[in-house]
């Protein structure tokens, strides 16, 4: 799934090395803004239109009137979806670092 694929991609950058560990966690969140920056554009976009051609005009046999009204229903979905998906990620970003670092 795209949140494990982002744990390997923050793992690798916070083993690849830095000069302070406050260098490794803005990198890390940094790429992680980057990587739902880019999400956020792609993903909506592409379903919108994915959806709009092959799932409701082709396969559902809609109007082109009807399609445009459905396929953005779809890309306003996926936007909640990646915005949910980025809150996750950023409120357990570093968690793990937390933890083990707190003993009481």
């Amino acid at each position: 799934s795209v949140v494990d694929d982002m744990e390997k991609y923050d793992r690798t950058a916070l083993n690849a090395g830095g000069d302070s560990r406050t260098d490794g966690s803005l990198g890390s969140a940094l790429k992680t803004i980057l990587f739902f920056s880019v999400l956020m554009i792609t993903f909506p976009i592409g379903l919108y239109f994915s959806s709009k051609v092959y799932v409701f005009e082709a396969t559902l046999g809609m109007s082109n009137r009807d399609s445009y009204f459905y396929a953005a229903i779809v890309a306003v979905v996926a936007v909640h979806v990646v915005l949910a998906m980025f809150v996750y990620v950023a409120w357990n970003e570093g968690s793990p670092q937390l933890r083990e670092g707190k003993q009481d």
